[in-house]
């Protein structure tokens, strides 16, 4: 079934204002450049930058996401950001679960489960990250880890049209090191099998199921053209426009 190759850039914690900006304009020059793509490109700068980025992005197929939100609409959440709001400044995604908020800041699934619900209710997009750590893998638990994530983060009524998955080996985020190709093919596998079990195998063959770990235009080809991988979720390499887009190109975008 064709899914639409989605090439998403997390930003992270990383750009000051005119750094954002100048990102956002490269980025857009290079994707207008070329015309037509056969994929969908998102970048996702930190909360500063959101309305400025979006500026800087006009008249270039680039949605906008944000980095996480809150699952209430407003209230006493010093901190925090609603679905609504990112709504309202022109996100049409969101990043949830990344395993650097599971780690830095205990997220659950449950808490992950709720804040993709809300962000729904929004009409916002959501990226659900899952991925197991270096000592989950070393144990044999890289499918378990993943299976229980789906099962636990992802909403039950999410459809294709609303969610997208992103599996990010912990061990291989931001490290260089990378899991090979039939590693990457098999977890792949194992999440759509987990999804077709949390919301039918219809709506699961239609879900976007991203690949992250170290991605670069080096092997972009190898792993966005296995049969499950349907796009990328793009750390530091999406802070240098010839290296996001050249990720793009390379996977025959």
């Amino acid at each position: 079934m064709a899914r639409k190759t989605l090439i998403a850039g997390n930003w992270k914690m990383n750009g000051l204002l005119a750094d954002g900006v100048d990102l956002a304009k490269g980025i857009n020059t290079a994707v207008k450049s070329k015309g037509k793509w056969n994929c969908e490109f998102l970048v996702c700068p930190p909360f500063t930058l959101l309305t400025s980025v979006k500026k800087a992005l006009r008249g270039a197929k680039v949605a906008l996401g944000a980095q996480d939100c809150h699952f209430a609409e407003k209230g006493a959440h010093t901190g925090d950001i609603s679905p609504v709001m990112l709504k309202e400044i022109g996100c049409s995604y969101v990043i949830l679960g990344h395993s650097e908020r599971r780690a830095d800041h205990g997220e659950s699934n449950e808490l992950i489960n709720k804040k993709a619900v809300a962000a729904h209710q929004q009409g916002l997009k959501t990226i659900i990250c899952i991925g197991e750590t270096e000592a989950e893998r070393d144990a044999g638990k890289t499918i378990n880890v993943c299976t229980l994530q789906i099962a636990g983060s992802v909403p039950d009524d999410a459809t294709a049209a609303d969610t997208v998955i992103a599996y990010e080996p912990v061990w291989a985020i931001g490290t260089g090191k990378t899991p090979t190709a039939k590693d990457v093919e098999e977890v792949h596998a194992a999440v759509r099998k987990a999804l077709a079990k949390k919301i039918g195998k219809g709506n699961a063959n239609k879900m976007r199921i991203l690949y992250g770990g170290s991605v670069k235009p080096g092997n972009a080809k190898e792993f966005l053209s296995l049969p499950d991988v349907d796009g990328a979720l793009i750390g530091g390499a999406s802070l240098k426009v010839a290296d996001f887009l050249g990720i793009a190109e390379n996977a025959g975008c």
